[in-house]
This record gives C-alpha cells, structure tokens and sequence, in this order.
C-alpha cells in the first residue's frame, strides 16, 4: 500500500462515513465539525484530488437540483482499494496504541 498523509486518511474517513452525500462542502463541513476547527474548501480539495488520481476514492456526478441553478454535485465514494488502505491504517494504529503506555493523570 502506498502511504498516505494523514489529512487523507481523514478525508477517507470522512467520505466513508458521508456515504452517498460525500460532496466536497458536505465533507469540509463533516470534518470542522469533528475535528472542531476550520477546515478550508483548500485543504480538501487538494489531497481530495490526489486521493481520486491514486484510485483510493471514485466520483461520479450526483443529480442535477434547481436549487444548485440546474448544476451537479460531484460525490465521492472511497473505492475497494481505499477501503483497503484504511483497514491496514486502522491495524497499524491500533498495534502503536496497543504498545503505548498508560499515562498517568498528574
């Protein structure tokens, strides 16, 4: 598996939970609410795109609506290979965080 940062593991994540309403705003506005900070349209779009160019995460074009003035959403979907890549992301953090101590409350 080729590594990815961590922004686009949250942005995988992101979309797997959104399911078929991951649009591009819906998942800016998922993860400020989350993570609890601004999350910029910038600091999606971008890993987004490189996520879609390595084949981790599928587009396609969601219907039409008045209220988007007749445009389309572009909803993203985490592909079989993404899903892969977050399981063995998943097994790998939790092998680290089984090994981590426990911290103790001072």
């Amino acid at each position: 598996m080729k590594t990815i940062s961590r922004r686009e593991e949250q942005i995988l994540i992101a979309i797997w939970n959104l399911k078929e309403s991951a649009y591009l705003l819906a998942i800016k506005n998922h993860l400020s609410k989350i993570m609890e900070t601004d999350w910029s349209v910038g600091a999606i779009h971008k890993p987004l795109m490189k996520l879609e160019k390595e084949g981790l995460v599928e587009s396609y074009l969601g219907e039409a609506t008045a209220k988007r003035g007749g445009r389309s959403k572009k909803i993203y979907q985490v592909s079989k290979l993404g899903l892969d890549a977050l399981k063995t992301i998943k097994k790998e953090h939790d092998v680290l965080w089984a090994k981590f101590p426990a911290i103790k409350k001072v």
